[in-house]
């Protein structure tokens, strides 16, 4: 493993020489600053551990050399701690080893459903709508709606929006799956608890260089949109319905005044879902690397329950549970989203030294 981290921070140098030498293009430019921050952290961390190894080396020289007491006391201690730290230090590096995600620095598109709860599933909808927005807001990422169908309660019997930002992908993807809620609904008069599902699907954004879609198996029909809107709802048939003839996937998306604006839409929604119909075949196809980690967007999986009546919040693949649900429903989603990192991490490494 060092061996190759010698050849990175070697190559690092390269970077750092040719971009100091101001005779780059731009193009070659930007191609050296995105290395360069792909291979900076891996080369930081192996400078902390060359440092430390050089610490241990120098301690042992001191205790051995040394006739001081204190001072070689002083450097069993110093000794102690840098012994420690090199595990420490080579488990970081291993992390940053592990292969990248190539989506993980994309947009991320977000579809919500109501599922099992009628109206109550569908409040529940609005409320992990709420919470992802939130949650975009503190990270500083923006929120485009694509589309939404609400059930006259104010909850959504389904919503699709976009997380724009650097990394949101690498944030959101293990939000995939069944979420449940455990609490008495606004519309149950007896005061008796009720399990509702909502149903999240996670997909990065696509470019169309990646998915190439062939236009005659798509068919375009446009109506007026309805519900809460502006002065074009009801009045112009700006609303768009897509349906993909070879997989029968329907899209329909009305958020926006402009037909072309919304078929713009739903050709991004379409491209990202024929993506992940691709991805669920390359995943089937290597089930046990599947199993090895933590589970990124099968959505018939149920994945975490919100109690409401106990306060806890409870992620079934990492057996994670945190009593902070109303900060959690209030974006504050990191706690969990870290927790799920450390265990795919810890996965993957796992299943790196089984097959060394």
């Amino acid at each position: 493993m060092f061996e190759n981290i010698e050849g990175l921070a070697g190559r690092y140098q390269e970077i750092m020489d040719e971009l100091a030498s101001g005779q780059t293009d731009a193009g070659r430019y930007t191609d050296l600053m995105k290395e360069q921050a792909e291979l900076g952290p891996v080369v930081s961390k192996y400078k902390e551990y060359k440092d430390n190894e050089t610490q241990i080396a120098n301690c042992l020289e001191m205790i051995e050399e040394e006739s001081d007491p204190e001072m070689k006391e002083l450097a069993r201690e110093e000794l102690a701690e840098a012994k420690r730290m090199q595990p420490v230090f080579e488990d970081e590096i291993r992390r940053l080893l592990l292969p990248k995600d190539p989506n993980d620095e994309k947009n991320i598109i977000i579809e919500i459903r109501g599922g099992a709860g009628g109206d109550e599933a569908a409040l529940f909808a609005a409320d992990l709508f709420r919470m992802y927005t939130r949650y975009a807001e503190r990270a500083g990422y923006k929120i485009d709606m694509m589309n939404s169908n609400e059930n006259g309660l104010g909850g959504f019997k389904e919503v699709t929006f976009m997380v724009i930002g650097r990394g949101a992908y690498s944030r959101l993807k293990y939000e995939g799956g069944v979420h449940r809620v455990q609490r008495i609904p606004l519309t149950e008069s007896g005061g008796r608890i009720h399990t509702s599902t909502a149903t999240v699907a996670i997909m990065p954004e696509v470019e169309e260089v990646e998915v190439s879609i062939d236009m005659n198996d798509v068919k375009f029909d446009v109506f007026r949109a309805s519900g809460n809107g502006g002065q074009c709802v009801n009045t112009t048939d700006s609303a768009v319905r897509l349906t993909h003839i070879p997989t029968g996937i329907v899209i329909s998306c009305q958020d926006e005044k402009s037909q072309l604006k919304n078929k713009d839409k739903a050709l991004k929604i379409l491209r990202a879902m024929l993506y992940e119909l691709e991805r669920e075949r390359a995943h089937d196809a290597e089930d046990e690397k599947r199993r090895s980690q933590v589970g990124t967007g099968d959505r018939s999986e149920k994945i975490r329950t919100y109690n409401f009546p106990q306060g806890r919040v409870t992620d079934h693949r990492i057996k994670y549970t945190s009593h902070n649900i109303d900060a959690i429903m209030n974006g504050e989603l990191d706690e969990l989203i870290d927790n799920l990192i450390e265990a795919d991490q810890t996965a993957k490494l796992a299943k790196m030294d089984e097959e060394v």
